[in-house]
Parts: C-alpha cells; structure tokens; sequence
C-alpha cells in the first residue's frame, strides 16, 4: 500500500468555501509580526520609565493602556486584510474610529504622565501607519512620520534625559530607535502581505485562464471532429433525397439513395465514436491520480485528508471509479464538517473496493433512512453513484456511526464502462 504524503502540492484554485491555508497562516504570522512588536515597545517603555523613578501606579496605568491599544490595533489589522484596493483609508469608518480614538487616548494619557513627547504621538502615527491607504499615499506618510518620530526623539532627549544617568540615557536612545521603526516594520509587514495576496490572486487567475483555453481546445476538437462529419452526412442525405424525388430509372435511383444512406448512417456511427473517444480520452485520469486530487482538493478545503492506495490501483476499472472518486469529493465537501477524511482503493479478492470515511455533519448528505439526493439534480449524489456503480454490476454500501460516514463502493475486476456514460 502507497500512502498519499500529507506534504503534496495544493491545487491552484479552490473553492470558496475555506480560504487557503498556506495565505492564511501567513496572514497571521503578520499579525503575530506587528502585535509582538507593539507589546514589546509598551515593556520598553515600562523598562525606562521605571528607570526614571515613576510610581506603581503610574507604570499600571501606562502598561494596562499599552496592551489595550495593541488590542485595539486588531480590528485595523483585520479590516486591512479584507480591504478593497480602490477604497481609502476610511471607506469604513466605523471600523477605524474606536480603535483610532484608543490610540489618542492611550497617547495623551502616556505623554501627559511621561512628560515625552515621542511616547504620546507614536500610538497615533503606528494606528494611523495600519489603514488602508494608498500605496503612493503610504510612503509619503511613512516618510513624514519617520521625520516626526525622529524629531519628537531628539527633543524628548535633550529636555526630558538631560539629567539622567548614562543607561537610562542608553535606553532611551534604544527606544528611539524601535519606536522610529514601528511604523516602519509595519508598513513592511502590510507590504508583504500585499504582495502576497497579488501573487495568490495572479496564480488563480493563471488557472482560470488555463482552464479557458483547455475548454477552448475541446470546443474547437467537437467542432472540427463534428463539424465535418455532420457536413458529410447533410451532402449524403440531400443527395438521396434528390435521388428518390427522380421520376425516371426509379429502381436505379433507388439503389443509390439507399447507398447514400448507408453511408451517412456510417458517418453517424464514425461521428460518435470519435465523440466518445475525445470525451474518454479527457476522462481517462488514472485512478491513483484521481485520489491524490481527490486529497489535495480536501486539504485545500482545510480538511485533514489521507489515502491509501494498492500498488496496482491503476489496474482497477477507472471509467467506473474515477467519477465515483470525485462525486464522493464533492460530497465530503458539501456535506461533512470539514475536520477529516480517509480515501482508500484496495483489491478484494476478484473485486475493487473503494471507502471514503469523512466526519459527519448535521446537515450531511445522509438521512435518517439513508442517503439523500439533492432535489433538482438527477443522476447526482449518492443514489447516482448506485446506480452508476450498479450499472458496472458493482455495489454500494453506505454506513452512518457515531460522528462517522462511510461509503464503500465495490466493483468487479473486469467492470466495463457504464452505458450513461457513453
């Protein structure tokens, strides 16, 4: 038995039922990146004012208003992740305006106790440094609050420190540095972001757009295999109309209008089975391939999913299965809770038996007295796969436990391809 890695690729377009993964935990790798920084410039600043000799109380207040102004810089964050590239910076107001309003409150009351001036202006600017503004926009502002910080800093080191011993000194000129890059690291941090998101957003449309011209490509197939077949056939039947309207040498005539018949009836005849070896030779996935897309498909979705697969899988009746696979797919999809799945394919004795096994939702695919097929949607759910897989002398096989759903298709080995899906 082969086991599907839990590390293989993801598909380039998924559905939007989950968000990637792989985006999303980059997302919060920013935010972890931003907020760790905030926290750490509130201690930094605790560290130096306890240096100057201020009272407990004064240190509470200043650290109990510093972590409540990095919680107030979650919202902006999180609005920032949803923003739209053609809104400002308050397109939506009401998002921004408490968490902007902490970050004034929090800067007066820091600034007034501290008697600094670049300790009561740097929450404003890093709050104000997490909008949505312009790219063009962005930088200019990021320049003028570097100038601003850095000059706040000198002032606050030539009137408040003058008097101060050397490490506090010290430590005020680390500070000065940290807090004259916060802007900076966030706006980084955003710009990153940024261009990650482009980059998702150009590989989907990069499948999109290779989708396009792969059904392009089987259009203009059906239509030149089509296309000349169906002319052929038009000249034939017009001429053995013609043939038979004839009144003179009726019986000659008639033997070659049955001649041209025969003949568009043998175009017909060649006509659909190119048809169906174009449609076959778009369908023909192996069936080892189709449970890996099945389990990249799952675990795109946020879905933990695992398969295990017989060495000679691709043996197994493919034609039967592989639709099998997918529709299972989807239903996991549409129906179960999303937590974890198990796909297998396994030969048992002169037979083929497949089993995916996913965690059961309230609203699955499943009823109380078995399984359910959407209403409007003939030839779709589970009861098609009975009787596709019946039609192939196969059998189906659904089981319901607690907080687990099962379907187990078995097929012979020597299944033939389904009438239907001629």
């Amino acid at each position: 038995m082969s086991t599907v890695p839990p590390g293989s690729a993801l598909p380039e377009v998924i559905g939007a039922r989950r968000l990637n993964q792989g985006i999303t935990a980059t997302w919060w790798y920013t935010v972890s990146g931003v907020m760790a920084f905030q926290v750490m410039v509130v201690f930094v600043w605790l560290s130096i004012f306890g240096g100057l000799g201020f009272d407990f109380a004064t240190l509470a207040v200043i650290g109990a208003g510093g972590l409540v102004w990095c919680a107030a810089s979650f919202p902006l964050l999180l609005q920032y992740r949803h923003r739209d590239d053609a809104a400002g910076p308050v397109a939506g107001w009401r998002g921004i305006l408490i968490p902007i309003a902490v970050a004034i409150a929090f800067g007066v009351v820091t600034g007034v106790l501290s008697g600094l001036w670049l300790v009561g202006t740097l929450p404003l600017i890093q709050s104000l440094a997490l909008l949505n503004w312009p790219r063009g926009v962005r930088v200019r502002l990021l320049l003028v609050a570097m100038v601003v910080l850095a000059a706040l800093w000198f002032i606050d080191l030539r009137t408040a420190f003058a008097d101060a011993d050397a490490e506090v000194v010290g430590a005020w000129w680390v500070f000065g540095f940290i807090g004259v890059s916060l802007p900076v690291m966030a706006v980084m941090s955003l710009w990153w972001w940024d261009v990650l998101v482009t980059l998702d957003r150009a590989r989907a449309s990069e499948a999109r757009l290779g989708a396009t011209q792969e059904r392009l490509r089987v259009a203009t197939d059906v239509h030149d295999l089509q296309g000349h077949h169906l002319q052929v056939i038009a000249l034939q039947l017009e001429l053995a109309e013609r043939l038979l309207d004839k009144t003179g040498a009726q019986d000659e005539n008639r033997d070659a209008a049955l001649e041209q018949l025969r003949l568009a009836r043998a175009s017909v005849a060649e006509a659909r089975q190119g048809t169906r070896d174009l449609a076959m030779r778009f369908r023909g996935v192996p069936l080892p391939d189709e449970i890996a897309n099945a389990v990249d498909l799952l675990r795109a979705a946020g879905t933990t999913a695992d398969a295990a697969v017989s060495a000679d899988a691709a043996h197994a009746p493919a034609s039967v299965l592989g639709p099998v696979i997918r529709e299972t797919t989807t239903n996991v999809l549409r129906h179960g809770s999303g937590r974890w799945a198990r796909l297998s394919l396994a030969r048992d004795g002169d037979a083929w038996r497949y089993e995916i096994a996913n965690d059961a939702a309230s609203d699955s695919g499943v009823s109380g007295d078995g399984p359910r097929v959407e209403s409007g949607s003939a030839g779709s759910g589970l009861d098609g796969i009975t009787r596709r897989v019946a039609e192939a002398r196969g059998a189906v096989r659904v089981e319901r436990g607690k907080g687990e759903f099962h379907v187990i298709v078995t097929v012979p080995d020597a299944a033939t391809e389904p009438e239907g899906s001629r």
